[in-house]
Parts: C-alpha cells; sequence; structure tokens
C-alpha cells in the first residue's frame, strides 16, 4: 500500500495478461483405442495442449480423462485430430441412475458398472408411483407408521 498502488488506482491498465482464467475442468470422452501407439499418440496430443494438468488414459474402458484449465470442446477436437473417433463420455456409473434397465439406458458396450445417461432412466418428478413409494418409505418421517 505504498505511493505506486495509490497512483495505479489512477491508471487504467488494459494488458492481454489480465485475461480471466478459465475454470478448473475434468473432461471425459471416449475414444476407441487399439494399442500402445494410439494410446500414446492420443495422450501425447492433448497432454500438449494449453492448460493441461493431468491426462489419463484407460485403454481397456475406451477413456481418456483430462484434468486442467481447458475448453471440453476444444479437448474434443484435439483428440479427433488424431484421426480416432471421438466423443464425450456418455456413460453414468450404475449406481447413480434411478432406472437402469429403462430402454436405451441398457448398453452391453458400456464398461461394467456403467450405463448410458439417458433421460428415460430418471423419475419424472410427478411420477405416481414415486408418490405411493414415498409414502411408506423409511426416509420419509411422515410415513405411515402402522405395521
Amino acid at each position: 500500500m505504498g505511493f505506486l498502488d495509490h497512483v495505479l488506482d489512477y491508471c487504467d491498465i488494459n494488458s492481454p495478461r489480465l485475461r480471466k482464467r478459465k475454470p478448473m475442468q475434468t473432461v471425459e470422452i471416449k475414444v476407441k483405442m487399439d494399442c500402445d501407439g494410439c494410446e500414446r499418440r492420443v495422450k501425447n496430443a492433448v497432454s500438449r495442449m494449453r492448460g493441461v494438468k493431468s491426462v489419463e488414459v484407460n485403454r481397456k474402458q475406451s477413456r481418456v480423462t483430462v484434468s486442467g484449465y481447458v475448453e471440453p470442446n476444444k479437448v474434443l477436437n484435439k483428440v479427433k485430430s488424431t484421426g480416432k473417433r471421438a466423443e464425450f463420455w456418455p456413460y453414468v456409473p450404475y449406481n447413480l441412475v434411478y432406472y437402469p434397465y429403462a430402454a436405451q439406458a441398457y448398453d452391453k458396450r458400456a464398461p461394467s458398472g456403467y450405463v448410458k445417461n439417458v433421460p428415460q432412466a430418471v423419475p419424472t418428478p410427478n411420477a405416481q408411483e414415486e408418490k405411493y413409494t414415498w409414502l411408506f418409505s423409511d426416509d420419509n418421517p411422515n410415513a405411515c407408521s402402522i405395521m
């Protein structure tokens, strides 16, 4: 809090270095990789991007996880530039979905413990069967206590 700080309060400095930083994100991408060379090529392409902090490649699940100050679409385009077919990770853990065997949610190609993230797997807010099961649930403090 010296004299320079006081003077700088009156000056307007518009420098390109004072840009706002992107938020820290984790991007998961599904990429079909057959060999070590494919895995290495995808990992090197993504790790050279600006703002990337870590890259994890799981060839068995065909999954690439990128953490850092990056935009998801730029990461996807960078992976596609390696010649591999890529898309955002379409699966969610099995235990987070209410109806895992709903139409279009169950996928044979999904890794074990995962199902597709589709709107049919989540119950509608005004579903009648939900209201009836909630009446007799142990989680409901006002549930029927007659047993």
